[in-house]
C-alpha cells in the first residue's frame, strides 16, 4: 500500500467514524482497515467495529468518492441503496445501507463477508457447479424484480430527497442512446448493410431504459464480476447506477456478460453448447420467479424475442465502445465517455474532427471500462455476435441472425486477420 493510498484510507475511516458517532450520539471506533479496491477514484474499505454501543455488527464496509466528484450520481447511488434496504430480506439484492453523507461522499454499508465470486465459479472445472451458480443468479434477479415491480414511485421519492437533478442521471441509458446514434455510421464504416428492422429493434431496446411493461429495480451492472455468493445466496455488489428499467435488460445483460466469461479462449466452457446450457439455466430460473407477475413471459417464444432486442443493444454497445475511428485513437468508448459521441459521424469524420474529439477526452470519467459489459478483447466481441446469431436462429429471427453473422465477420476481418 502506498503512502498516498494509506493516507486516503485513513481519511475515509475517520470520516465514517465521525458520521457514525454523530448518528449514534456516542463514540464509534473503527479499526483494522482493509483496502478492497474500487473503481476509478472510489475507495472501498472493510473495517472492524472496535467500539459501538448500539450495534452488533463486527465489520462494516465504507465506500467513499472524492468530494469533487459530480454529486448527482452519488445521490442516485444513495437512493438505490436506501430503496433496496427497505425490501424483504429474501428479495434484497445485496448490502444494506447503514449511514451516508452526501456532502462528504461517504457510504457505510453492511459487510457481506467472504464468499465465492460468480466469475470464479463460471471459470471453474465443474460445469454442474456453474449451472447451479447461474440458476441462483437468475433466481436472485427474478426475486429482486418481482419484489420491486410497481415500486418506482417510492424510488423516485428517495431521489427527490437527495437532489432533483439526480432523477436525470442514468449513465447507461445515455450511453445506449449515444451509441445508437452511431449505429448507421459505424456499420457503414464496416461495410455492413443493416436491415431497417434491426435498426428498429435497437431503437426499441433503448426505450426499455425509460419505458417497458416489466419495469423493476436493477442494481444496473448485474454482470458476474459484481456478484458474490455467500451463505445467504447471490449478492449484487455495486449499486452505483441503480434504478428502475425494464427487467428484460437485466436478463439480457446477464446473458451477454456470462457468455463473455465463458468464451475466454483459456476456458473449458468456450464450447458454445455449454454457454447455451448456462444461459438457458439462468433464464429459466429468472422466469420461474416472475411468472406470476408477468405471465406472458412464460411463453418461451415471447420471452426469446424480447431478450433478443435487449441482447442486441448490449452487444452493440460493447462493440461501439471499442470501435476505432479510422484506425486512430481514441476509440468510441473514449468518445462516449467524454459525452460527445452523438455528434460524431464515424463514416464521415475527418482528421480535424478526430483531433477535436481526442482533445476532449480529459473529461472522461473512466467508469465505462469498469463495467462487466466492457471488454477490450476483440475475440470476446466476435463471440458475442456469434452467440447473438445463434440465439436469433433458435428464436426463428433469420434477419437478425444473418446481420449478427455479417457484423461478426466484419470485426473478424478488421481485428483478427
Amino acid at each position: 500500500m502506498t503512502v498516498l493510498t494509506e493516507g486516503r484510507i485513513i481519511r475515509v475511516v475517520r470520516a465514517a467514524e465521525a458520521m457514525l458517532s454523530q448518528r449514534a450520539g456516542s463514540s464509534v471506533v473503527l479499526e483494522d482497515p482493509e483496502d478492497l479496491g474500487g473503481r476509478g477514484r472510489t475507495t472501498v474499505v472493510r473495517v472492524r467495529v472496535a467500539q459501538n454501543p448500539f450495534s452488533q455488527a463486527r465489520t462494516l464496509v465504507i465506500k467513499a468518492l472524492p468530494v469533487d466528484e459530480e454529486p448527482h450520481a452519488f445521490h442516485r447511488e444513495i437512493a438505490a441503496y436506501k430503496y433496496a434496504t427497505t425490501l424483504p430480506t429474501q428479495s434484497r439484492p445485496g448490502p444494506q445501507i447503514i449511514a451516508s453523507d452526501a456532502q462528504a461522499r461517504v457510504l457505510v454499508l453492511s459487510d457481506l463477508g467472504h464468499g465465492r465470486s460468480m466469475s470464479g465459479l463460471l471459470t471453474g472445472r465443474d460445469v454442474t457447479e456453474a449451472v447451479h451458480a447461474v440458476s441462483a443468479w437468475g433466481q436472485a434477479l427474478g426475486r429482486m424484480h418481482a419484489a420491486t415491480f410497481g415500486g418506482e414511485s417510492d424510488f423516485r421519492a428517495l431521489l427527490r430527497r437527495g437532489a432533483n437533478s439526480a432523477q436525470d442521471v442514468n449513465v447507461l441509458r445515455d450511453q445506449a442512446v449515444r451509441a445508437f446514434s452511431l449505429f448507421d455510421g459505424a456499420l457503414r464504416a464496416l461495410d455492413v448493410p443493416v436491415p431497417p428492422r434491426v435498426t428498429g429493434m435497437l431503437a426499441n431496446a433503448c426505450d426499455l431504459f425509460t419505458e417497458g411493461e416489466h419495469r423493476a429495480f436493477s442494481t444496473s451492472d448485474v454482470g458476474p464480476e459484481n456478484i458474490l455468493i455467500n451463505g445467504e445466496g447471490v449478492q449484487f455488489m455495486d449499486y452505483e447506477w441503480g434504478g428502475f428499467r425494464d427487467a428484460i435488460l437485466d436478463v439480457a445483460y446477464s446473458q451477454v456478460t456470462c457468455g463473455s466469461v465463458l468464451s475466454a479462449p483459456s476456458q473449458r466452457a468456450s464450447d458454445p453448447a455449454v454457454r447455451e446450457r448456462l444461459e438457458e439455466a439462468l433464464v429459466d430460473a429468472w422466469r420461474a420467479e416472475v411468472a406470476l407477475i408477468w405471465p406472458a413471459l412464460s411463453n418461451r417464444r415471447v420471452l426469446a424475442r424480447r431478450l433478443l432486442a435487449a441482447r442486441l443493444l448490449w452487444v452493440w454497445l460493447s462493440t461501439v465502445w471499442m470501435l476505432p475511428l479510422d484506425g486512430l485513437q481514441p476509440t468510441v468508448a473514449d468518445i462516449v465517455e467524454a459525452g460527445i459521441g452523438g455528434t460524431v459521424d464515424l463514416a464521415g469524420a475527418g482528421t480535424d474532427d478526430l483531433a477535436v474529439v481526442g482533445a476532449s477526452l480529459s473529461g472522461a470519467n473512466g467508469h465505462l471500462h469498469d463495467l462487466a459489459l466492457y471488454t477490450s478483447d476483440p475475440r470476446v466481441l466476435v463471440t458475442r455476435w456469434a452467440d447473438l446469431a445463434t440465439a436469433a436462429g433458435r428464436a426463428g429471427d433469420d434477419v437478425l441472425s444473418a446481420t449478427a453473422v455479417r457484423i461478426g465477420a466484419a470485426l473478424t476481418r478488421d481485428w483478427l486477420t
